[in-house]
């Protein structure tokens, strides 16, 4: 497979297995927990690992495997990456916990008809440091295991 290693191709199967991953991973925790097989976990957001942060950095990974760690491929996606990973772990997460306030908020102000509050914001949206770090770790491992096992 000379063809794939070192390519776009490479990098871009990197990021696209490692986000599948991370939400796989999460769908075996979720049923772990449970004991109950719930398969919209795949599109869903926020969660442990973080299949945002496992992406951008497998992407990022994988430029610095294909094209050098000093590369302008490598400094653009490792910055797109950190910007991804501190909105995950910033502004989505803060946006997750205002929906719960407002739904907590809705149901106190509409306790005589539950029916007029109507379906409530989604409240997982970000993800704790810890599970952008994960998702991260997550991402270089499948970068490197692209690039250094599958040849």
């Amino acid at each position: 497979m000379g063809y794939f290693t070192n390519t776009g191709y490479e990098v871009l199967a990197s990021a696209i297995f490692a986000s599948f991953l991370a939400q796989l991973i999460k769908f075996v925790i979720f049923t772990l927990k449970s004991r109950k097989i719930n398969f919209k976990i795949f599109t869903t957001t926020g969660g442990m690992p973080s299949a945002h942060s496992a992406a951008v950095m497998a992407l990022s990974a994988g430029a610095g495997l294909a094209q050098g760690f000093n590369s302008v491929l490598f400094a653009v996606t490792f910055g797109f990456a950190l910007i991804i990973m501190y909105d995950a772990a910033g502004l989505r997460r803060a946006a997750g916990k205002t929906a719960a306030s407002l739904n907590r908020i809705m149901e106190d102000f509409y306790k005589h008809n539950v029916e007029a509050i109507g379906p409530k914001l989604k409240e997982l949206l970000g993800h704790t440091p810890v599970e952008v770090f994960a998702g991260g770790l997550l991402g270089i491992a499948v970068a490197c295991w692209m690039h250094y096992v599958i040849k």
